[in-house]
């Protein structure tokens, strides 16, 4: 109590001006600094920070003008006796267990880098990335030109770090335009996206004539996947590719992310069977309701009706209409409902559903598009008819998929625990976010009949997309 009372009268009298700042302070932390001297000769210094605009801490510029040291600021340097490995500066960095370093690497980190026990700042990270080889073109080795579009071009490369494979996507840059909104968006996103069923982006290359992301390369697409397999792709499987597809989305959902533009070519498969959403570049954060999103978007074959009838009023259920109409073609090798126009579209879509009513469509009767296309009342027919390969736990999870509006439709996460998922067993869904499906032992894809390997051709863009609509 004596020590506590004679702290805060030093205290009080610092804030009064009556004694020396620095003197008074140093005084109050002099116990600590013996204790821990006791504990390891000279490893205790002073250490001046500054916060950064990220909240992170930088080292103080010599030349800032209101630079203050604080003796009470103390850290400990970096025990000389320990020597820091590649596993250290890995882990530090977040690098991939594979990379290789440069040559005199581990010692420049080792006399740059703050002890290992206190946050890295934002700037020394980049710094310390860009060492290795990140950002800079010369690190990676264009291979194949896999697709074009107007304003990029996506290449098959490799990566001089790892020697692994990855996709280039190169965006040409404008001098009067700059970056496309679509490729910042998908930066943006993804750069916040780690999960083991959402493509991963590894570098960003800014250069005066070009914006290149550097994503991991896996081996094809849905679409291409079923082709390559005849379009009959297992039922087993089908179930594998449909759990982590819904995976991947109900992480995204859980952030607020809408992904906007589902569809087979925006799933890509290695050959483990992972499936991995790709192609954010239509996607958006949704942290508050709103009304001001476009209805353009989605490729016509996965849109939703009620975007189809020009609804902006959406949020999460958007994407899982996609995901329906992705699950029947799984099963049944074609496309749900293949329209060219947004009429045709509908008229598919209420072919196999039924016409909307009042009762089954509330104000459905009222908006202006509908009553323009004035269609046949056409009865639901029974999908069983239209995915004889579906059990009824299939067919049950499609029509909840497949409502006409939003709120009807079945969550992802809510769909992953739904009981045609329940021959996968229980662990599968309490995987962390960034372990694959197939750290489970029971989990195994099984091969599809008349499967064959091909190569990519140039027609296919990875779906890193650069389709001329993206931007």
């Amino acid at each position: 109590m004596d020590r506590m009372k004679k702290i805060k009268r030093q205290l009080s009298m610092t804030l009064r001006g009556n004694r020396p700042t620095e003197k008074n302070l140093s005084e109050l932390t002099d116990p600590v600094n013996t204790e821990d001297s006791a504990a390891s000769d000279n490893e205790i210094v002073h250490e001046d920070l500054k916060m950064g605009s990220d909240g992170e801490s930088d080292q103080a510029s010599a030349t800032s003008s209101d630079e203050v040291q604080s003796p009470v600021r103390v850290r400990l340097r970096n025990n000389p006796a320990r020597k820091i490995s590649s596993e250290d500066i890995n882990k530090r960095l977040s690098l991939p267990v594979d990379i290789r370093l440069p040559d005199g690497y581990l010692e420049k980190f080792a006399l740059s880098s703050p002890p290992f026990d206190k946050p890295l700042s934002r700037r020394l990270r980049r710094v310390s990335l860009s060492e290795i080889g990140f950002g800079k073109l010369e690190t990676y080795v264009k291979l194949d030109k896999l697709g074009e579009g107007t304003y990029a071009t996506v290449y098959k490369g490799k990566s001089k770090l790892t020697d692994n494979l990855v996709a280039l996507k190169e965006i040409r840059l404008e001098h009067e335009e700059g970056a496309p909104c679509t490729a910042i968006r998908e930066v943006s996103l993804l750069k916040d996206l780690k999960h083991a069923n959402i493509v991963t982006l590894h570098d960003i290359i800014h250069t005066e004539k070009s914006l290149t992301l550097v994503f991991e390369y896996l081996d094809k697409d849905l679409k291409q996947y079923l082709d390559d397999c005849g379009n009959c792709i297992m039922m087993h499987n089908v179930k594998l590719f449909l759990f982590q597809l819904l995976r991947g989305l109900a992480y995204c959902h859980s952030r607020k992310v809408l992904h906007r533009d589902l569809k087979p070519q925006n799933l890509l498969i290695n050959e483990r069977g992972e499936l991995k959403l790709a192609d954010f570049g239509l996607a958006r954060a949704k942290s508050i309701p709103t009304k001001t999103y476009s209805n353009e978007v989605v490729t016509l074959w996965y849109r939703p009706p009620d975007i189809l009838l020009g609804s902006t009023d959406y949020s999460t259920p958007i994407d899982l209409w996609g995901v329906g109409c992705i699950f029947y073609e799984m099963s049944t090798g074609r496309p749900l409902f293949p329209g060219s126009t947004v009429e045709e579209e509908l008229h598919f879509i209420f072919k196999l559903l039924g016409t909307p009513t009042e009762e089954t469509w509330p104000r459905i009767t009222s908006n202006e598009d509908f009553i323009s296309y004035n269609y046949p009342k056409y009865r639901p027919d029974s999908l069983y008819n239209h995915a004889p390969r579906l059990d009824g736990d299939g067919v049950d999870l499609l029509s909840r998929l497949l409502q006409f509006e939003g709120r009807n439709r079945i969550s992802a996460e809510a769909a992953m625990k739904h009981l045609y998922f329940h021959s996968l067993g229980e662990r599968i869904v309490k995987l962390p976010d960034t372990t694959s499906i197939f750290a489970l032992k029971e989990i195994q894809l099984e091969k599809d009949p008349d499967f064959r390997t091909t190569s990519i051709p140039d027609s296919v863009d990875l779906k890193i997309q650069v389709e001329d609509v993206e931007f």
